[in-house]
């Protein structure tokens, strides 16, 4: 086991999509810039690279939010992901959206805010939305699908090989990679983090950066935050002691295609599909109907994750609470795998979408399905100062998809830019009244 630094210049804290993304930029920055070499930051982690979220998850890239902000973050993520797609796994396929008549007018508003910044992206309502969805998939079932939401640049991008390309990348810039490292608390004088406290010894640093992932609570209660705050909305609504973080379980699975094709109609990997009709019924083809959930469900081609023909996707996760068992993480964790009934819903989903997926049930992979993350009071990351020198990257367990916040905040850290992009996800929009969101969403996701 290699000797850690007793000091550094920059400290990661996470080898999840955040922490590698952002060590790979602070070394690439600092080089650059001519302040300093790779071998300045430090990325610690108590498992390994991709241990958490990162690891598990359905690996969509998208930006299908209803928080502009989130719009520019993404247009930068997928220049991060477009800069070596292969060593990465980024495939640019696009993303398909489909939401009934009762979303148009937010599909409409997401349209709009992409293209301001950049991201292409096209709208179709009505009758052009449904022959748009017959030309890609000609056996889809257009009934409900009122808007259509393409956008260009997005896809996905396979756990396994983004999690081994950002650690080359990290590798190459110089970064030291420390794992089997565990955090215990902060050494703190006057609001400033003076030194890590970790199993292996206390590691002091110039700056620290806490990309933890679904353990972030433990950094927030180590650092000495509140358990609850006020949130005061942007309509002068307010709510009080709110939980600070919220975990919510994950409700994810894979479906073997053993034979049946899912091809575009021109023979192409097909886009990312995100479907949500919120006045419609999940029925299964044996005619159980789900009484408590509408329909929602994602999916993309997932071969490189299955090891054999097959999709992954998942539907909206489950509400925990202000407490979780975080360990052991994921699949091997048995209080938080996917309920018994998930398989017969997302089945149920993907027959109903398409006439290839009839019958599907019966091919669905059964294996440990689980993962947990933690979201904060809005739902929407958080990029800020929560100490003088410490920086905390809370992505609400949107982080796959964002690469590009490690770049930006590289620019931020070592060269004291101001990053607009980022401004909006600080933590005093609670208190001064730009909390994101109206309080009624039906997934923490949008």
């Amino acid at each position: 086991m290699e000797e850690l630094p007793k000091s550094v210049r920059y400290l990661v804290i996470g080898a999840g999509m955040h922490g590698l993304s952002t060590a790979w930029h602070l070394a690439e920055e600092l080089e650059r810039s001519g302040r300093g070499k790779g071998s300045g930051v430090l990325l610690i982690d108590k498992t390994g690279p991709g241990a958490g979220a990162t690891g598990v998850a359905c690996g969509c890239v998208r930006n299908l939010y209803m928080t502009g902000p989130l719009h520019a973050i993404l247009r930068h993520s997928v220049d991060v992901w477009q800069s070596d797609p292969v060593n990465l796994g980024f495939q640019q396929v696009g993303y398909v959206s489909v939401g009934e008549a009762n979303q148009t007018a937010d599909y409409e508003a997401i349209h709009k805010s992409q293209n301001a910044v950049g991201y292409a992206s096209d709208l179709y309502v009505g009758a052009e939305g449904k022959a748009f969805l017959k030309r890609l998939w000609p056996d889809f079932n257009t009934e409900k699908a009122d808007c259509v939401l393409h956008e260009k640049p997005s896809g996905y991008a396979g756990t396994h090989l983004a999690v081994r390309g950002l650690v080359e990348k990290c590798t190459t810039a110089g970064v030291q990679l420390h794992y089997g490292v565990t955090v215990h608390g902060y050494d703190m004088t006057n609001g400033r983090v003076e030194g890590v406290v970790t199993d292996r010894g206390t590691i002091r640093a110039d700056c620290v950066v806490i990309c933890a992932g679904a353990w972030v609570q433990k950094h927030w209660q180590w650092l000495g935050k509140p358990a609850t705050l006020d949130l005061r909305y942007p309509d002068g609504g307010t709510a009080e002691a709110q939980d600070m973080w919220t975990f919510w379980r994950l409700l994810e699975g894979e479906v073997l295609l053993d034979g049946t094709l899912y091809r575009t109609a021109d023979d192409r990997d097909p886009p990312v599909l995100h479907v949500e009709l919120m006045n419609t019924p999940v029925v299964t083809e044996a005619g159980h109907r789900f009484p408590d959930l509408h329909f929602y469900t994602y999916l993309r081609y997932a071969a490189e994750r299955i090891g054999a023909p097959g999709i992954q996707g998942g539907t909206i996760p489950i509400k925990i609470g202000p407490e979780a068992v975080l360990d052991p993480y994921g699949h091997a964790n048995p209080l938080y795998q996917a309920d018994d009934w998930f398989a017969d819903y997302y089945c149920a989903t993907l027959a109903y979408l398409m006439e290839r997926f009839k019958g599907c049930r019966q091919r669905f992979r059964e294996r440990p399905n689980g993962g947990i993350g933690a979201f904060t009071p809005d739902n929407v990351p958080i990029f800020d100062w929560v100490a003088d020198n410490a920086y905390m990257v809370a992505d609400s367990n949107h982080g796959y998809k964002m690469i590009g916040v490690g770049k930006l905040l590289a620019r931020h850290l070592v060269g004291g830019e101001t990053v607009p992009e980022l401004i909006p996800f600080g933590l005093a929009r609670f208190a001064e009244g730009r909390t994101f969101g109206d309080r009624n969403s039906n997934c923490p996701w949008v």
